[in-house]
């Protein structure tokens, strides 16, 4: 059978064709959209097509998904702080408290360095920001910190990938930490480009092209995990009282009517998700509703969002109260967090301050009251309260009091 013969006619260098021919190319996308194909733009303001990075976003979050498995995990904690009013006297607030005692390996004060030098006048920086608009925050910690003896290398090299990415010179200061059981990097991004414009970076390359970089630069580092590694992982997930990628995934299998079946032809995957949804169970966040399918809490998220934080919240606690030799049983813990008990009235000795929410600069403050209990307190931010050392003695009162 021959070929349909057809007789293409050209047209003018640079034209678009004539209205005709856009009138049937648009009846062809509306009758795609009409069967499921692309859905339309909406009319919300997403963002998502503006700022620098929009297009590395873009090709970073279309690779394949389950390479995500292989590559090292690094999370990525982003905020965008507003410098005008007492947001300077907040970002300088908060840049000194990342210098504080004790968050390097030898218990040192942290040491703010930069692209070029191992250390870095912070004064300087928050000055060259003077009428800024903003600044950006980040929080780079890979699961596998650990393995690294210092992080300035890997943190430089995420920086020079960030600048190719956007397009421009970056200025901004770093601070490692090690003082937790994850060893992070605080990185401040002044926000302005090198032409001395604001800097506005795509909602997406914060959101997920910044972890991608990160993660191909720890992979190349230490290797993709082997399929053991993975599994390994995923099944501790299975156990964890916090929000995992494998609930993630378990919301997003979720039909019409509410319901996750576990099953599918992955044995692997089909044995983590049923673990995990009996875990679920178990804590009262999912139940079997038929010969499988299941039924999760409508709040699951949030709350094992909260479980998590409450965890850790416990093992700071223990880590502080152990390393400054006061013996104090579980029971004797009061948590006065947002969602926990309320702070009433109480006197004690200070034995650790901290950062509760880095990102946000929400500070914790650890009492040994006279009641005989050791309190975990919510304070706020760090610019409304005073430096003050650890052995001093304190008075909390609600606020309103």
């Amino acid at each position: 059978m021959k070929d349909d013969e057809f007789r293409p006619k050209l047209g003018k260098i640079g034209s678009r064709g004539s209205k005709a021919g856009k009138r049937y190319a648009g009846q062809v996308r509306a009758a795609v959209n009409r069967a499921g194909g692309q859905p339309q733009p909406g009319g919300r303001f997403t963002g998502s097509r503006t700022g620098r990075g929009g297009a590395a976003a873009a090709l970073l979050k279309s690779r394949d998904r389950y390479a995500a498995f292989r590559q090292r995990r690094v999370i990525v904690k982003a905020r965008i702080v507003k410098l005008a009013g007492k947001g300077a006297d907040g970002a300088r607030a908060h840049l000194r408290y990342l210098q504080r005692d004790g968050v390097t390996r030898e218990g040192a004060p942290g040491e703010l360095y930069g692209a070029d030098s191992d250390r870095v006048d912070g004064k300087a920086f928050i000055d060259r920001a003077d009428g800024d608009r903003h600044q950006f925050r980040f929080i780079v910690a890979a699961e596998d910190g650990i393995e690294y003896e210092d992080l300035k290398a890997l943190t430089r090299r995420l920086m020079a990938q960030m600048q190719e990415d956007l397009g421009t010179k970056l200025d901004w200061v770093a601070v490692d930490h090690f003082n937790t059981g994850h060893p992070h990097s605080h990185i401040i991004v002044r926000g302005r480009d090198d032409r001395g414009e604001n800097l506005v970076i795509a909602r997406e390359y914060i959101s997920s092209g910044i972890r991608e970089r990160a993660a191909e630069l720890v992979s190349l580092d230490l290797g993709p995990r082997t399929d053991r590694e993975i599994e390994l992982r995923l099944r501790r997930e299975m156990e964890q009282e916090r929000f995992t990628s494998i609930d993630r995934r378990l919301l997003s299998m979720r039909d019409d009517d509410g319901l996750v079946s576990p099953g599918g032809p992955d044995a692997i995957r089909q044995t983590l998700h049923q673990g995990r949804l009996r875990k679920l169970e178990r804590m009262g966040l999912a139940a079997e509703v038929g010969a499988g399918s299941w039924r999760l809490d409508d709040e699951l998220e949030a709350t094992l969002r909260r479980t998590g934080e409450r965890g850790d919240i416990i093992k700071t606690i223990h880590r502080e109260l152990a390393g400054k030799g006061l013996a104090r049983s579980a029971a004797d813990w009061v948590i006065h967090d947002r969602a926990g008990e309320p702070v009433q009235s109480l006197v004690g000795r200070v034995v650790a301050r901290g950062l509760a929410d880095e990102i946000n600069d929400r500070h914790y403050m650890i009492v040994d009251a006279v009641d005989g209990k050791s309190h975990w307190i919510d304070i706020g931010r760090g610019e409304a309260m005073e430096t003050m050392p650890n052995g001093c003695i304190v008075r909390v009162a609600p606020r309103n009091t």
